[in-house]
């Protein structure tokens, strides 16, 4: 399904690859995946996205994580 899809990359990823969030929007969903990991993808309702947009500013900041960190699988 999600072969199907126009996906689009941040605008803020470089274009040497890393770590980089997909979305691929339809009039009724969402769907998100990882750049490393395109086989997995979470799909959102419009309204809960903007849900969580509009939740960020007030959630507490977290410390910078190193770059150093191995991926998680």
């Amino acid at each position: 399904m999600s072969t199907d899809l126009n996906w689009f990359k941040s605008s803020y990823s470089g274009d040497q690859g890393g770590e980089c969030l997909e979305i691929a929007p339809t009039p009724t969903t969402l769907h998100l995946r990882d750049s490393k990991s395109p086989h997995r993808t979470l799909q959102l309702a419009p309204t809960t996205w903007t849900a969580f947009l509009r939740a960020l500013p007030a959630l507490p900041a977290l410390p910078p994580v190193p770059k150093c960190l191995p991926r998680v699988h």
